[in-house]
């Protein structure tokens, strides 16, 4: 798990690294600011943002607002030295918050609820979980219409919105086979139930429409071919 650790207080966050070590986090980088901590964002990837809600010249929980925007799939723990600011920092897409100074149980156990949260897999009555801006997501597989691959996450289509999820493509193809779920092009998987219509487009390839949803998604050239053969079997 990938870690962005922003506190203005040096020695805080010196206490906070060498714990998330003692619990065997190493990937931790760290920002003594608010600014600091966006420009970091911007280039790089994080699973957990841990910050401080009280910081000069911007405030954890509006860092917290810019940083989902950047990447909504990511999570945010918030750490404070009072504890009414609980409501605020749930609020305001926190997952949890820990109260200053932070102790070892504490905060592993708001890190087992973040790794919960990266593993939770669409078994047989159970559901994905992903988040869209600062909410969080319980996703039925029938519910879903499309799964797009984006970098290191992907992005799950379902009526009301896109749900992001930390997790590799051909994790969810594993995951969601047996459950009418077709891969259409190396980043996209559609659910079959869902779809409306397709037609041929240029190359041989598929363009399909969903049910109650104006998005379409292109298959490619291979993907095409597999998928009319798929449905041959299917329609037998």
């Amino acid at each position: 798990m990938k870690i962005l650790a922003v506190d203005d207080e040096t020695l805080a966050l010196s206490r906070l690294v060498r714990l998330l070590g003692e619990l065997g986090y190493t990937d931790v980088a760290t920002a003594n600011d608010p600014i600091e901590a966006l420009t970091m964002a911007a280039k790089e990837r994080y699973d957990l943002y841990l910050l401080d809600i009280s910081m000069p010249g911007m405030s954890g929980l509006e860092l917290a607002d810019r940083l989902l925007q950047i990447d909504s799939g990511s999570f945010v723990i918030f750490q404070t030295a009072y504890s009414e600011y609980a409501l605020e920092a749930f609020g305001s897409g926190g997952i949890d918050y820990l109260l200053k100074p932070v102790d070892r149980p504490s905060l592993q156990k708001s890190l087992a609820r973040v790794e919960g949260y990266l593993r939770t897999v669409p078994e047989e009555g159970k559901k994905l979980l992903g988040k869209s801006g600062s909410s969080i997501y319980l996703v039925e597989p029938d519910d879903i219409f499309y799964i797009r691959a984006d970098l290191d996450e992907v992005i799950v289509r379902i009526k009301e919105t896109d749900v992001y999820l930390k997790r590799k493509i051909s994790d969810l193809e594993e995951l969601l086979h047996g459950r009418n779920f077709f891969r259409i092009h190396r980043s996209i998987i559609v659910n079959v139930d869902r779809i409306r219509s397709m037609e041929s487009v240029e190359q041989s390839k598929l363009r399909i429409s969903f049910v109650g949803i104006d998005s379409t998604v292109t298959s490619s050239k291979d993907g095409a071919k597999d998928f009319r053969e798929y449905l041959e079997r299917w329609s037998l």
